[in-house]
């Protein structure tokens, strides 16, 4: 496929889409807008009358000619619009921040892998020509170690009542950033000022940590008298400043200021500036020809989804500073409790900072437990297992390895998951068959045994007491009443057998074949087993 052959639709035509929507006309791909103001809708359609409009999601996922999404909507609508484009297998761009939780950029991504998507953010300035020759001269040592980074970021207006001036301006800063430093922050402090609302920061000032000792500090403002964007990178052997506020012949200087010592006293040594000739392209439209280079050429993004990702946990971790007074937030502990407030990755595994983990809890390596999660003593998590949002596990409870459970879910004392398990949102294990509020009835407890790889579907209820076979399969909204065979697939209320399923998740033919993996099986003690290579043979 070129280029050219992609067919794009922008969802949001408002302050920065329409930039969005200029560029990708001027390419030659876009076919499609969508917004939800059909006034705005009239006035683009008169200025490009070779466009379709519609004004739902809906409208441009059922477009088997929109191969790609460009989503330029208020933040708290990336998300959303973001999972259904990708699950629809439309390639996906959205405009900075990528999320608002690093669990959902993480859930984005994974999706996008699974479904071998494109998921692009648009961090803008990774794609302006002057950043791309000063990322060189970092990365190439000319400028020596780098010692300190900051970015001014200010200006009257644009003001915005949807987000703070915090994720409004600092996205791109934290990017270049980051990218410049070569790390990520272990701590970073945040102060603000409301002015214009009592709710929202107009100005704020943060200071990022790095473990390499490099410290840097953002100032971004909506409500300044002058616009200044300035990023200055001081390293031991020289000092840049890209000012994009100046001419292009001006963007770029570097200064060969250092500091000589002399009977140990520090003297500056300074220079004058050295300029850079660099062509003058356009950031936006260069961003846009990645994304569409990407999708032709199956390449992951310079800002890809993961690189968003990076951006949202450092913003989140400068949030919860500023609503802290600027209190200072390690974004990783590996000493502190995971009960305490901060982002948390301890031995390789991560904890979200709104989740609760009590004494006595293990959590094995690789494994991710998500906000307002709560792991009770006693409670074993496997390796590679992913807890969603609000599940409740224990006490002295097992999970196995590779386990995934999805929001809503409470795993109570007495169910044990093997290896492998799925449990879908909002299912619901017991562990007493006839509990009372006034009776304690504990010592009735039956135990639930769910066995290596099965899967248990959405909004589905497990009566305590039953085993549920290895890789078997229970439908949505189910009930299980009894024990469930290996590779059985179960629906109803109560659940009751319709056939067979595969380790893959595919259903078995009559003849217990597998059309999707090619895997076999055979009918054994009123069950069925997998066929062996040599029985195969």
């Amino acid at each position: 496929m070129k280029q050219t052959d992609i067919g794009v639709a922008v969802i949001g035509t408002g302050y920065w889409g329409k930039n969005l929507i200029r560029n990708y006309h001027d390419i030659g791909v876009l076919k499609l807008l969508c917004d939800s103001n059909e006034e705005t809708l009239k006035q683009y359609n008169e200025r490009y009358p070779e466009l379709d409009t519609c004004l739902a999601l809906s409208d441009v996922l059922v477009r088997s000619d929109i191969q790609a999404v460009v989503i330029a909507t208020p933040a708290e609508m990336h998300y959303a619009m973001a999972r259904e484009s990708l699950l629809a297998g439309k390639h996906v761009y959205v405009e900075k921040p990528l999320v608002l939780s690093e669990h959902e950029g993480v859930e984005l991504q994974l999706l996008a892998e699974q479904k071998g998507l494109v998921l692009m953010v648009g961090h803008l300035l990774q794609y302006h020509p002057v950043f791309v020759r000063l990322k060189k001269l970092v990365k190439s040592g000319d400028l020596g170690r780098i010692n300190y980074i900051y970015s001014n970021r200010l200006n009257l207006g644009k003001i915005r009542r949807e987000e703070n001036i915090l994720w409004s301006f600092a996205p791109h800063d934290i990017s270049m950033i980051l990218t410049l430093a070569g790390e990520e922050p272990e701590a970073v402090i945040a102060t603000g000022g409301n002015y214009l609302h009592k709710r929202i920061a107009d100005v704020t000032t943060t200071n990022l940590e790095f473990p390499s000792g490099l410290r840097s500090h953002i100032f971004v403002s909506w409500l300044h008298p002058f616009k200044e964007q300035k990023l200055v990178v001081v390293g031991d052997r020289k000092m840049a400043v890209f000012d994009d506020t100046l001419p292009w012949s001006e963007k770029l200087r570097v200064y060969e200021h250092h500091i000589q010592w002399k009977d140990n006293i520090p003297i500056p040594s300074k220079a004058d500036a050295v300029s850079f000739s660099i062509e003058a392209l356009e950031p936006l439209k260069e961003e846009c020809m990645h994304f569409l280079e990407c999708i032709t050429e199956n390449k992951v993004p310079l800002t890809s989804s993961q690189e968003g990702i990076r951006v949202v946990r450092v913003l989140n971790a400068c949030q919860q500073s500023l609503d802290n007074n600027g209190m200072r937030i390690r974004l990783r502990d590996t000493t502190a409790s995971a009960t305490s407030s901060d982002p948390l990755t301890v031995d390789s595994h991560y904890v979200h900072p709104s989740a609760i983990i009590e004494a006595d809890v293990s959590i094995g390596e690789g494994s991710k437990i998500w906000c307002f999660s709560h792991l009770l003593p006693g409670t074993t998590i496997g390796k590679q297992c992913n807890i969603g949002q609000n599940v409740m596990i224990g006490p002295d409870v097992t999970i196995g390895d590779r386990c995934k459970i999805q929001n809503n879910v409470s795993v109570y004392k007495g169910v044990t998951l093997e290896d492998g398990v799925f449990c879908g949102p909002s299912m619901v294990f017991t562990n007493v068959f006839n509990p009372r509020a006034e009776i304690s009835k504990m010592d009735q407890l039956r135990e639930t045994k769910v066995k290596k790889g099965a899967t248990i579907g959405a909004n589905a209820t497990v009566i305590c007491g039953v085993t549920l076979g290895t890789f078997c399969f229970v439908g949505a909204g189910s009930v299980v009443t009894k024990d469930v065979p290996d590779f059985a697939m179960v629906v109803g209320n109560p659940a009751k057998q319709i056939g067979w399923i595969c380790v893959c998740g595919e259903r078995l033919s009559e003849n217990l074949f597998c059309r999707s993996c090619k895997r076999r099986f055979k009918e054994k003690d009123k069950g069925i087993v997998q066929l062996s290579n040599d029985e195969l043979e």
